[in-house]
């Protein structure tokens, strides 16, 4: 069968070419440029635990080395500290690092990979379509013909993909701006982010009333200043005298000696195409999607868009297409970015000046610096991972299910687990691989060995039940999981959304939900012209 095509060799775009890779699915990685990255520290990313782990599972890259997990992090209103958290194992604090650096690991993983083509300096001209597949013509030092099972456009805001599918892209231009600066000093804080709102050193100057300080490695930190509307010219002359008098404002003195590595103007735009899904092409990403006010990342949701695509591209591409499967990736993730785009936009007014609307924007009462430490965090409506509890692959209403602290569709939590070879294992690194997993929680089994328990009780009659399951499953055992008794059996999506919890082993119920998590009975229809079309 033909690889499927990959346009644009970004974060999204690498990742999906090994999360495909992973699946035993080729791919060919379209990219426009030569294959390499400019490094700019004045464009970083700061991922979830989530997504960096996805990362670290792809590439093997401890992406921790290369960037800096936040220790903590402070809100600051004029002279006063409004908020102070401090992160520890039991919940680690987001990783933040330059992108270069994180699409170099990426690239060098992806180098390494049989699976995964890379085509530099291709740039996409044409997309044409049928029932058995897709065809994508490129321009360069000569004009390709490439044939693949499906395309996916990861190729940014200005997606040629989206274009050429006449796919609607509306949204709101330029929501906020931050004048940026990569400078390397010594700051009071060592691996601690921070946002200081009304700073009392500010000036009469009109971008001096939010900056945002976030560290990088080597003494490195990425600090950004809330423009105010409009498009005003930010001079290198203004940018060092924000940046000198942040720093002697922060360490109550004469501004420290800083040396000045990288600047830039980030612009923020909240987008969201109308389709997701036409035909036999997709769109993931900032092709899809743009967010970024109020601290959110937009490039957690594309990397959580692949990691959703993945494994539905890989049980269509080995089983033929599933247009139920197919068609909830749209479903699902459109409807959770559509969901932190509009509490941005509802809180965007009251922490920007609005706030006669106080009273009726959810959650406003918790008050500015909560709101705005949720967007940083990733936490709340306005960071935290969305589930899919509305999604067409949720199954029915179960007999045997019980409520467990993870609610059905959202991620479960990375307990350790026992793997069938009887190592220990954070349950995440047990993900991506295309098979659910059947988790069992069992106490008191991480203190025998493995050949001791794995026919004891309930675990012959479970295996049983996970080896008839309509799909490839791998059986796992912890120790325990929140919210849940012993003997609970949950079952969890290849990406790491749970499907259900059911009290004991119940294989017909566990059946009917591992058949809908994959979308119910296969039914071989064709992908042009479907509903998602």
């Amino acid at each position: 069968m033909d690889p499927v095509i990959i346009v644009g060799a970004g974060p999204v775009g690498l990742t999906l070419a090994l999360a495909l890779a992973r699946q035993e699915v080729p791919s060919v990685v379209l990219d426009e440029g030569p294959g390499k990255d400019e490094p700019r520290l004045a464009r970083t990313v700061v991922l979830r635990a989530d997504t960096a782990a996805l990362v670290e599972r792809l590439t093997g890259t401890p992406l921790a080395e290369e960037g800096v997990r936040w220790a903590g992090w402070r809100s600051l209103r004029r002279k006063q500290v409004m908020r102070e958290i401090t992160f520890d194992d039991t919940e680690p604090g987001p990783l933040h690092l330059a992108q270069h650096v994180l699409t170099g690991a990426l690239r060098a993983a992806v180098a390494g990979e049989r699976l995964v083509k890379v085509a530099v300096n291709s740039r996409l001209d044409a997309v044409e379509q049928e029932t058995s597949g897709v065809t994508a013509r490129t321009r360069g030092d000569k004009g390709t013909w490439w044939r693949g099972s499906y395309l996916v456009g990861c190729d940014g805001p200005r997606s040629t993909v989206r274009k050429l599918q006449d796919i609607r892209f509306p949204g709101r231009t330029a929501v906020e701006r931050h004048a940026v600066a990569a400078l390397r000093t010594e700051l009071p804080w060592t691996d601690e982010a921070l946002i200081h709102r009304m700073p009392p050193w500010r000036t009469s100057g009109p971008w001096a009333g939010e900056v945002t300080g976030r560290p990088l490695p080597d003494g490195a930190w990425r600090l950004d200043w809330l423009l105010p509307p409009g498009k005003d010219l930010v001079t290198p002359e203004l940018l060092v005298t924000r940046v000198r008098e942040t720093l002697a404002g922060w360490t109550d003195g004469s501004t420290p000696p800083y040396e000045l590595l990288d600047t830039g103007v980030h612009t923020v735009h909240h987008r969201l195409a109308r389709r997701w899904r036409a035909g036999r092409v997709f769109l993931a990403g900032d092709a899809a999607h743009l967010l970024g006010a109020l601290g959110t990342q937009g490039l957690d949701e594309g990397l959580r868009d692949a990691d959703n695509l993945a494994w539905k591209l890989a049980l269509a591409w080995h089983h033929g297409p599933h247009e139920t499967l197919l068609d909830s990736y749209q479903t699902e993730r459109r409807a959770v970015v559509a969901a932190r785009l509009r509490a941005a936009d509802q809180v965007l007014p009251l922490l920007r000046g609005g706030g006669g609307l106080r009273s009726f924007v959810p959650g406003s009462a918790r008050g500015q610096e909560a709101l705005l430490t949720d967007g940083h965090l990733g936490r709340g409506p306005l960071g935290e991972p969305g589930g899919y509890a509305g999604s067409p692959l949720a199954p029915p209403l179960l007999e045997a299910e019980v409520p467990v602290d993870t609610p059905p569709g959202a991620q479960v939590a990375d307990v350790r687990v026992t793997a069938e070879d009887g190592s220990f294992v954070p349950l995440r690194e047990r993900l991506g691989r295309g098979a659910l997993l059947v988790v069992l929680v069992a106490p008191g089994t991480g203190v025998w060995e493995r050949k001791h328990w794995v026919t004891a009780g309930i675990m012959p009659r479970l295996a049983a039940a996970v080896t008839a399951l309509p799909h490839p499953a791998e059986l796992l055992v912890a120790e325990s999981y929140p919210g849940a008794a012993a003997h609970t059996v949950l079952l969890v999506r290849p990406d790491g959304h749970l499907v259900t919890a059911l009290n004991g082993v119940r294989p017909a119920d566990l059946y009917a939900a591992a058949e809908a998590a994959l979308g119910g009975p296969a039914r071989r229809e064709a992908t042009v012209g479907s509903a998602s079309t």
